[in-house]
């Protein structure tokens, strides 16, 4: 997902697809459903992730006509929750709700994860961009990247990063900032955002690198400090932050995605149903703004154009990973 790519909103594309397709007469038939939805997350409640999930669940169950169920299957950075889905029926039931960790991530990382996302599921639809970032413990006097190179420099030039799962972009980036700027960087891989923000604000570790979602509301409270993050320019929520590319760390511009997976062999009409369900919700303004004030990028994409975005991403990381020198385990 590059974001030089030019992006229509939400409530545009959606209105051409229906259009285009004659499908205004079917947003009643958006209510058909009445099985409760199983919508899988990864990671433990109280995270990031999690908090995304049941925005769009609570909004997904008026459209679907029936409830819409979080569940957390956390562990081992969301295999156990990949698993789930792929041993699932595939009648549009059970859904996941995942970053690029598990999908991308996870099977160049992994040398069995017990899925293989290219033929175990379908991508459903896209919806967000979001950015990884460096934080640091309010504790901690460091306010800035350099201040915390120099603190870690002046005791010994070792430190432990926390990272939400192992073998993950932000166990990845800890590698870079090690590289650059000379030091003994460890990263210490956790299950999930929520226990690795909670050992920040205890000062149990100095730092960690997560998704903006993650720290974002300790940022806005004070318990915590993002000193940089990805992409090719600063995010709109946090305007004052730099990205590495403006400190000198080249290679993280190119920002992961959101999206809903469903089973492989679900029905292209249970697809194209869920499609424009998520297509509703996200041109509502609530919506927009919940997650804009959560550090997300609202990037709706179908089916096809999101397949295409899942693809590319797992091949520059692939490449990343492979230079890295980084053996599956």
């Amino acid at each position: 997902m590059r974001e030089s790519q030019p992006r229509s909103s939400p409530v545009s594309l959606f209105r051409r697809r229906l259009l285009a397709g004659g499908l205004l007469a079917m947003s009643g038939g958006l209510k058909a459903q009445t099985t409760a939805t199983r919508l899988l997350v990864g990671f433990p409640a109280g995270g990031g992730t999690d908090a995304i999930a049941r925005l769009l669940a609570d909004k997904l169950k008026d459209l679907l006509g029936a409830p819409v169920v979080v569940e957390n299957r956390a562990g081992a950075g969301g295999q156990i929750a990949a698993q789930t889905l792929k041993a699932a029926a595939p009648d549009g039931h059970t859904l996941f709700l995942s970053h690029d960790h598990s999908i991308s991530i996870l099977p160049l990382v992994t040398k069995n994860p017990g899925f293989n996302p290219a033929t175990d599921f379908i991508p459903v639809a896209g919806f967000a961009s979001f950015a990884n970032a460096l934080a640091i413990s309010a504790a901690t006097p460091a306010r800035s990247l350099a201040d915390y190179v120099g603190r870690v420099q002046s005791r010994g030039g070792k430190d432990t990063i926390g990272v939400p799962a192992p073998g993950s972009i932000p166990e990845f980036i800890v590698g870079l900032l090690a590289s650059k700027y000379k030091l003994d960087l460890q990263a210490a891989p956790y299950r999930g955002s929520a226990p690795m923000v909670a050992d920040m604000m205890g000062n149990q570790i100095a730092a960690g690198v997560g998704s903006v979602p993650d720290f974002i509301e300790q940022h806005r409270a004070g318990k915590v400090q993002v000193v940089a993050l990805m992409g090719s320019k600063r995010q709109a929520v946090l305007p004052d932050v730099p990205t590495f590319a403006e400190l000198g760390l080249a290679g993280l511009e190119e920002l992961p995605y959101y999206g809903l997976f469903a089973p492989a062999g679900t029905p292209g009409a249970v697809i194209e149903r869920l499609n424009l369900a998520l297509a509703r919700v996200l041109a509502m303004p609530d919506v927009l703004g919940t997650m804009a004030a959560m550090g997300l990028t609202v990037n709706y994409q179908p089916q096809a154009a999101f397949a295409a975005v899942v693809r590319n991403y797992s091949q520059t990381w692939e490449r990343i990973i492979r230079t890295s020198g980084f053996q599956p385990k």
